[in-house]
C-alpha cells in the first residue's frame, strides 16, 4: 500500500468539496443549526496557531450536526475596519483600504487551508460600502428611536491612536489596543443609548446558555445596585447635593460629604478663597485615569470647598469636600461619607483630622472596642445606635425606615451609554449633517451608503481625518437644500460587528441589510464560538443592538445568541501567543510539513477546548503518526462479519465526549482504539463507522478512507452513527504520561479509583520508572495521566 500523502489527499477533498459545493448552505433548512466563529480581523501578519484552535473546535462541531441531519449555516467573513487594520497600514506605509485587500486574500487562504465547512458564498467584509452603507442604515434607526444622540461630554482620549475611545475600551487606565494610558478630554461625540436596556440586557442574562464566567462579567459592567436616594441642602445656597447609597442605615454617621471634582455643583459651592486650590486640584485629576483615581491602596487626596451641608436628621453642618476617589460615573458624583463604617472614609478622614462617629456595633458578639474607640472601622451590618428613632433596629430594618423617611427609593447602574464616535479613517462614517438652519440632520437613506473617500489623508492628528477632505465635509441639508457640513468622525468598529451575524443570513441582499423571510429561517444563532475578551464589548454591544432592532420590528428575537462557547488560550513558553511579544508560531509551517489534519488533531487534543493550553511543539507529530497508523489498517481491513458490540460502545462514548466538547478525550479513544485494530485488523463494517467517528476531526484523511470502502457520498452527507452504552460491562481507559498517549487497559466499569491507578501505573510503568510523580489526573471512565517530571 502506498504511504500516507497527506498533501496530495488534502488538496484533493478540498477542490472536490469546493466543486461540489458539499457546504453551500441549504436555502430552505427543514432542521436549521447556525453555528459562528467571531469572525477575524484582517491581519498582515495573517492567522497563528492561537487563532486555528477556536476555527478548527467550530468546525469539528458543525460537520458533528451536519451529520446529525442538521442543514448547517457556517458563515465566515471578516472584521476589516477600525485601528488595527489602519495602524498596520501606516506602519507598512499603505493605504489601510489596499492593505485590507492585501491581507483578506492570505487569510482566506489559511481558513480554506484548515479544511472548514465555510459557506464562502456569504462572506462579509465589514469595510465594504455594499456592507457599511447598512451599518449607516442601522445607525439612522437608531436615531429614529432616540437611541443615537450627541452631547459634549468626559471622554476617554488615547494619546497614542489619537482617538476617543468607549468605557469598555480603556482597561485599568490603558488603551486596551495599544496600552497607552487614558487622557480625559471634554468633546462633543456620538453615543448610543444603551442604558435603555439596562435591566432586560441583565434579566435576560438568565435565559442563554453561556458560560456563567461571561455572566458574571456582564452583571459586573452593568452593576446594578439597589438603595436610596437622599438629599443634603447646601447652606447659604440654593444647591443641594443628591446622593445615592445602598446603606441608609449609616446615615447618622455620616460627618462630610465628597463630591468628584467634575460634579456640575463643585464648581458653584467653592468658596472664594478656596476657588484657586479646587481648580489646581480639579487640573490635577483630569490627568489621573478613573481605575487610579478608585484604587484601594492609593493615597486619598481633596480639598474643602469651603461650603457645608445640612444633615438631613440632625441638621449638623457637615464639611463638602471634593476628592478624586469619588467618580461621575458611578450613582450621582456625590456621596455621604461615613468614616467609621466606610474603609475609603475612614481614611480620607484619619488623613484631614475629620470627627467620626460610630453608629453601627456587630451582632456577632466580637468585641467592638476599637471600633467604638474609633481605631477601626467597621464596614458590615449590625445594631444600629446613636440614630435617634432609630436605635435597636438591625441594619436591614434601618435601611428601608431611613431610607423612606429621608430620601426615596432608587436604582443605579454602572453601565454607561456607548461612545461610538471615532476622530480615524478607516471607519464607516456617521451618516448626519449639519445645517446652519435646520440643526442635525440624518442622511436620507436613498443617499446612503455615505462613501469613505479614497483620497484622504488618514494619519492621526487628533482631530478626525475627515475634517480635513472638503469635498467631503461640505454638502446639501437633505431638509432645506441648503449648505451643510458632514459629520467626520467615524463609527466604533464594535458598530460593525454588533450586527455581521444578520448579514450572513442574506449577503447579496441589495434593497435592505436583511430580509425577515431569511432571517427568521436562521436565527438566532444556534452557537458561537470565540473568546473570553469579547464578553463585555462585542458580546453586550450585539445583545443592544439586536434588542433595539427588535423594537423597530426589524428582527423576530430579542436575543442573538443562545449558546456560547469560550475557546482557551494557547500559551508558548508560559506567555499568551501575541504577534507584540513575538512568540506566535506559525501553522503555515506545520500544514507544509505535517498536513492541516494533522494540525487540526494537535489543536484538538490539546486539552479541554475552553482551557487555557501550552503550546508543545513536539508533540504534533504524535497526531501525525497517529494518522499514518489509521492509513496502514485501512489496509488491512477484513471482510467479514462481525459483532458491533464493542464499536457500539465506541460510538456511545465519542458522541458523549463530543456533546461534552470535550475533543481531546474524544481523540485519545479513537486512538486508543486504533492500536487494537493493529492487533485485530477491524472489518470493513466496523472501519466505516471507525471513519464516520474520526471525520469531524480529520475531514480529508475519513473522506478520503471512506471512499476506498465503495462509498459513493461523501462521509459528511451520512448519518451520524447510533451507539450504545454497556452499563456493567468493561471498559477502556486511556492511560497518558505527560499528556501523550502510552497505553489502554481495560477494567470494569464499576472499577475503585485506587485499583484503576495501580493498573495504568502498571501499563506504563517503563515511561515513569526513575522519575518524580507531580501529580495524577483520573477521568473517570476515560482516562488516566501520570504527570512526572
Amino acid at each position: 500500500m502506498d504511504r500516507y500523502n497527506q498533501h496530495g489527499i488534502e488538496k484533493k477533498w478540498r477542490e472536490i468539496w469546493e466543486k461540489e459545493k458539499l457546504y453551500h448552505t441549504a436555502k430552505d433548512p427543514k432542521k436549521k443549526y447556525y453555528c459562528l466563529d467571531m469572525f477575524p480581523y484582517p491581519s498582515g501578519d495573517g492567522l497563528h496557531v492561537g487563532h486555528w484552535r477556536g476555527y478548527v473546535l467550530s468546525d469539528m462541531w458543525a460537520r458533528y450536526q451536519k451529520m446529525n441531519g442538521y442543514d448547517v449555516l457556517h458563515p465566515i467573513g471578516f472584521d476589516a475596519f477600525g485601528l488595527p487594520a489602519e495602524n498596520a497600514a501606516i506602519k507598512r506605509k499603505s493605504h489601510p483600504r489596499k492593505f485590507t485587500a492585501q491581507a483578506i486574500p492570505r487569510m482566506r487562504e489559511q481558513l480554506k487551508q484548515i479544511g472548514t465547512m465555510y459557506d464562502w458564498e456569504r462572506e462579509v467584509v465589514t469595510s465594504e460600502p455594499s456592507y457599511y452603507k447598512w451599518t449607516q442604515k442601522i445607525f439612522l434607526e437608531l436615531f429614529k428611536q432616540g437611541l443615537a444622540y450627541r452631547k459634549n461630554a468626559l471622554v476617554n482620549w488615547c494619546p497614542t491612536d489619537q482617538t476617543v475611545l468607549a468605557n469598555e475600551q480603556v482597561v485599568e487606565g490603558k488603551c486596551e489596543r495599544c496600552g497607552a494610558v487614558i487622557e480625559k478630554q471634554e468633546r462633543e461625540q456620538w453615543f448610543f443609548k444603551i442604558t435603555n436596556y439596562t435591566e432586560e440586557l441583565l434579566a435576560d442574562l438568565e435565559k442563554l446558555n453561556w458560560p456563567e464566567r461571561v455572566k458574571t462579567l456582564q452583571r459586573n459592567w452593568i452593576g446594578k445596585s439597589e438603595g436610596a436616594l437622599l438629599s443634603f441642602a447646601v447652606e447659604g445656597s440654593s444647591e443641594k447635593i443628591d446622593v445615592f447609597t445602598t446603606r441608609p442605615d449609616t446615615l447618622f454617621g455620616c460627618t462630610y460629604l465628597v463630591l468628584a471634582p467634575e460634579h456640575p455643583a463643585a464648581e458653584k459651592i467653592t468658596s472664594t478663597e478656596h476657588k484657586k486650590e479646587f481648580e489646581a486640584y480639579r487640573k490635577t485629576t483630569n490627568a489621573l485615569s478613573e481605575v487610579e483615581r478608585i484604587a484601594e491602596k492609593r493615597e486619598k487626596t481633596g480639598v474643602h470647598t469651603g461650603a457645608f451641608a445640612l444633615h438631613p436628621a440632625t441638621k449638623e453642618k457637615l464639611p463638602i469636600f471634593v476628592a478624586d476617589y469619588v467618580v461621575m460615573g458611578y450613582g450621582t458624583g456625590a456621596i455621604m461619607a461615613v468614616p467609621a463604617h466606610d474603609q475609603r472614609d475612614f481614611a480620607f478622614a484619619k488623613q484631614y483630622n475629620i470627627p467620626l462617629k460610630t453608629t453601627i456595633k456587630p451582632d456577632d458578639g466580637r468585641d467592638d472596642s476599637k471600633i467604638r474607640a474609633l481605631e477601626e472601622c467597621f464596614t458590615g451590618k449590625g445594631i444600629l445606635y446613636n440614630s435617634g428613632d432609630f436605635t435597636g433596629l438591625t441594619s436591614d430594618q434601618a435601611i428601608e425606615k431611613i431610607g423612606k423617611k429621608y430620601g426615596a427609593p432608587s436604582i443605579r447602574y454602572k453601565l454607561r451609554d456607548w461612545l461610538i464616535s471615532r476622530q480615524r479613517y478607516w471607519g464607516a462614517p456617521i451618516p448626519i449633517v449639519y445645517c446652519d438652519k435646520c440643526g442635525i440632520q440624518a442622511v436620507s437613506e436613498k443617499d446612503l451608503p455615505v462613501l469613505l473617500p479614497e483620497d484622504s489623508d488618514f494619519k492621526p492628528t487628533g482631530e478626525s481625518p475627515l475634517a480635513r477632505h472638503p469635498t467631503f465635509t461640505n454638502t446639501i441639508c437633505p431638509n432645506c437644500d441648503g449648505s451643510a457640513r458632514r459629520e467626520t468622525d467615524t463609527m466604533d468598529t464594535f458598530v460593525d460587528s454588533s450586527w455581521y451575524f444578520l448579514r450572513y443570513t442574506d449577503p447579496h441582499n441589495t434593497k435592505e441589510a436583511f430580509s425577515q423571510k431569511e432571517l427568521n429561517k436562521w436565527l438566532p444563532v444556534d452557537m458561537y464560538v470565540g473568546g473570553i475578551e469579547h464578553a463585555i464589548l462585542h458580546l453586550l454591544y450585539a445583545r443592544f443592538v439586536t434588542k433595539a432592532l427588535a423594537d423597530a420590528k426589524l428582527v423576530g428575537f430579542r436575543e442573538p445568541f443562545t449558546r456560547l462557547y469560550n475557546i482557551g488560550i494557547v500559551h508558548l513558553d508560559g506567555a499568551k501567543m501575541s504577534k507584540s511579544r513575538g512568540n506566535v508560531v506559525n501553522p503555515d509551517e506545520l500544514v507544509a510539513h505535517f498536513g492541516s489534519d494533522t494540525l487540526r488533531g494537535y489543536e484538538l487534543f490539546l486539552g479541554p477546548a475552553d482551557r487555557d493550553v501550552e503550546w508543545n511543539p513536539r508533540a504534533v507529530a504524535g497526531i501525525h503518526r497517529f494518522l499514518e497508523r489509521v492509513w496502514e489498517i485501512s489496509g488491512n481491513v477484513r471482510d467479514r462479519t462481525d459483532s458491533l458490540e464493542r464499536t457500539k460502545e465506541l460510538i456511545f462514548e465519542i458522541t458523549r465526549e463530543i456533546e461534552a466538547l470535550r475533543p481531546n478525550t474524544a481523540l485519545a479513544r479513537l486512538m486508543a482504539i486504533s492500536h487494537d485494530y493493529v492487533q485485530t485488523p477491524p472489518s470493513k463494517e466496523e472501519f466505516a463507522f471507525y471513519l464516520q467517528l474520526m471525520a469531524p476531526f480529520f475531514p480529508h484523511l475519513a473522506e478520503d478512507l471512506w471512499h476506498t470502502l465503495g462509498k459513493k457520498d461523501s462521509i459528511f452527507s451520512s448519518a451520524w452513527p447510533q451507539g450504545e452504552e454497556h452499563l456493567g460491562k468493561r471498559v477502556t481507559i486511556v492511560v497518558q504520561v505527560n499528556g501523550k498517549l502510552r497505553a489502554t487497559v481495560d477494567v470494569p466499569r464499576d472499577v475503585a479509583r485506587e485499583d484503576l491507578q495501580q493498573s495504568a501505573r502498571t501499563a506504563v510503568e517503563h515511561h515513569i520508572q526513575g522519575k518524580s510523580l507531580k501529580k495524577v489526573i483520573v477521568v473517570d471512565g476515560r482516562l488516566v495521566n501520570f504527570v512526572v517530571q
